[in-house]
């Protein structure tokens, strides 16, 4: 006999606010009536650490601390044991998004060391010969926008061999003079990072020039922190040896789910920095680095 259950959430994009009500229906869809014993919605939002493998051997202690932080965790009975009838049943729901104590609910992220997840989860009991149902449904949560003005911090920048750091030769390198700005490293995560960058000089010819946008994870206990820097996407604004003194435009949108509010807590830490990547033909990478601080308003 097949059953299908889905949980089908009332607003389309799924982004919820604290103090909100997530709202939706159960939709059961079955070509006879079906016997159950029981139907329960339960809400769940964690909070997953995970070490890299170059740290697992470090931090011993770490195993303690480690553990899924929970944010959120509520269950409801949404029908007691008894008959679905044939065809489309749907049940409606209502849960409350409110935390217990003085728990802080986190904006959804999806990292590599760490996640911060929001799901609702159906389950159907059934008799001993039946398989029992379950469905997941994730929602996304954005924090409350801060109240305060952000102000943006325009950033200029040049780029010589001389400013260069972690170079072990530097009579080898050819010369070349790049400059540039961001407008802002104060971001609002809703809008591009924007600025432009210009080659006045170089000897050698250039090969591309890129965007990194990168994420910096911190696990951590009293033991010790566990950093990690991984790319979340890199885009090539310019190809081949570009025109001398002419401004490129630099122009980045946050990714969604990928990026959150610059966020610092006891166990971990979120932050973001962006790249600006040079190749020369020879494959040489100059890079000049940027940490962000991401927020919504």
């Amino acid at each position: 006999m097949s059953v299908t259950l889905d949980i089908r959430l009332k607003r389309a994009n799924k982004v919820y606010h604290e103090g909100e009500t997530v709202a939706g229906v159960i939709l059961l869809m079955c070509r006879e009536a079906l016997q159950h014993h029981g139907i329960t919605l339960s809400m769940e939002g964690l909070v997953n650490l995970q070490l890299s493998s170059k740290s697992v051997g470090v931090f011993e202690a770490f195993y303690n601390s480690v553990k899924p932080i929970q944010l959120i965790s509520s269950s409801i009975e949404v029908a007691k044991a008894g008959k679905v009838p044939a065809g489309k049943t749907e049940i409606p729901f209502e849960f409350p998004l409110n935390t217990k104590g003085n728990k802080v609910l986190y904006e959804t992220y999806h990292g590599v060391f760490v996640n911060i997840q929001y799901s609702l989860r159906c389950d159907m009991k059934r008799s001993l010969l039946a398989k029992d149902l379950s469905r997941n449904c994730e929602f996304i949560v954005h924090c409350q926008p801060q109240k305060a003005k952000v102000v943006p911090t325009p950033v200029n920048f040049t780029i010589t061999p001389d400013t260069l750091q972690n170079i072990r030769e530097r009579s080898a390198l050819p010369k070349f003079l790049i400059r540039g700005h961001l407008d802002a490293t104060n971001c609002i995560i809703s809008q591009p990072l924007t600025g432009e960058v210009v080659v006045e000089n170089s000897d050698v010819p250039i090969k591309s020039i890129e965007l990194q946008l990168v994420r910096v994870e911190t696990c951590g206990c009293a033991e010790g922190y566990a950093r990690d820097a991984t790319e979340i996407q890199n885009i090539q604004i310019a190809e081949g040896d570009v025109c001398h003194s002419l401004p490129i435009p630099i122009y980045m949108v946050f990714p969604r789910l990928f990026t959150c509010p610059t966020l610092e807590t006891t166990n971990f830490k979120v932050e973001f920095e962006v790249n600006v990547v040079i190749v020369l033909h020879d494959d040489h990478l100059i890079t000049e680095n940027f940490p962000l601080k991401l927020c919504r308003v």
